[in-house]
């Protein structure tokens, strides 16, 4: 009784006005690259998943939606929590993930092989959220790109250490690849595979 307890609690108090301003929140971070934004929705997700990344599965997965869980959140009561609050169903590979949601970020499999889209379709690729230990006092990220005025940079803290590496391989892919969004306990901000990476300082 205390599991099923968690597992219908913790989501958003009020559904409808939650997940407009979570959404809202989102297209904004998105449209606007590496700059730090806070939600403001009343939820208390199971586990280590933290309120901006349990805010964004309630916003944007549903029953037509695969999700996937790294290893640090591949939990039953997370599992039952998210097809309670959400109806999504979980991925049987990566590959298969609209969203992917990554507890680990320093041990995350390599961006391409979660999905890419295509050409013809680029919406169909994946998104990965990742909690971070912080978006402050971490390696500055400077990038370049639409949605920036001139360059943004973000100092997020736990992040692979060849993230450069990485997303520079992943805007070659441009317009397939994939989106992150970057989350440390309320906090988010969001990289579109458009922004460009010009600079990562030690």
């Amino acid at each position: 009784m205390v599991a099923d307890a968690g597992i219908l609690e913790g989501g958003f108090s009020d559904p409808v006005l939650d997940s407009q301003g979570v959404f809202r929140a989102l297209m904004d971070a998105m449209a606007r690259p590496a700059r730090v934004t806070r939600i403001r929705a009343d939820i208390a997700p199971p586990l280590a998943l933290g309120a901006a990344a349990g805010a964004i599965a309630c916003t944007l997965i549903d029953a037509d939606t695969l999700y996937w869980l790294d290893p640090s959140l591949d939990h039953e009561t997370l599992h039952r929590w998210i097809a309670f609050h959400t109806g999504a169903r979980r991925a049987d590979a990566l590959a298969d993930a609209a969203f992917a949601f990554v507890g680990m970020p320093a041990s995350v499999p390599a961006f391409e092989c979660f999905a890419q889209g295509s050409q013809e379709y680029p919406d169909r690729s994946a998104t990965l959220i990742l909690q971070l230990e912080s978006l402050e006092g971490g390696k500055p990220l400077t990038f370049e790109g639409p949605g920036i005025n001139g360059r943004a940079t973000v100092a997020p803290r736990g992040l692979p250490v060849d993230f450069a590496e990485q997303w520079r391989a992943n805007g070659k892919r441009f317009p397939r690849g994939i989106d992150l969004v970057l989350t440390a306990g309320d906090a988010l901000a969001c990289l579109p595979r458009s922004a460009h990476l010009i600079s990562a300082k030690d």
